[in-house]
């Protein structure tokens, strides 16, 4: 799972219309975060968003899927490929992006809800 600096690079500057964007090295790949958000990841210079019922659905219309590390027979991620229309189109790709941030944090409230109870 390379990925170049150059395209790193890139989609950072590509969401700067949505505030603070990190990356960090993780697994071959790099995770990317707005804020404290874990939302989005690159893996092959491809980049992929968090999903669940509330925006898949925009993925699967583009003909995108999922993040699928292991190949088809393994566990798909919760990730769907950014289609390329959209990565290269700055304020689309901040809606998306900001709809995968909703995403991560109603997934974090859920997590962090359970532990309490």
């Amino acid at each position: 799972m390379p990925v170049t600096e150059s395209f790193i690079a890139f989609v950072v500057d590509q969401l700067a219309g949505c505030g603070l964007i990190t990356t960090k090295r993780m697994f071959g790949g790099v995770g990317v975060y707005g804020g404290e958000l874990f939302f989005a990841l690159i893996a092959d210079d491809l980049l992929y968003f968090k999903v669940d019922d509330s925006n898949r659905g925009d993925f699967e219309a583009a003909g995108m899927g999922p993040f699928k590390p292991y190949g088809d027979d393994r566990e798909i991620f919760q990730y769907y490929e950014v289609p390329l229309v959209v990565l290269e189109d700055a304020d689309e790709l901040a809606t998306w992006a900001r709809n995968a941030i909703r995403v991560a944090a109603s997934k974090r409230e859920l997590k962090h809800t359970s532990k309490r109870k």
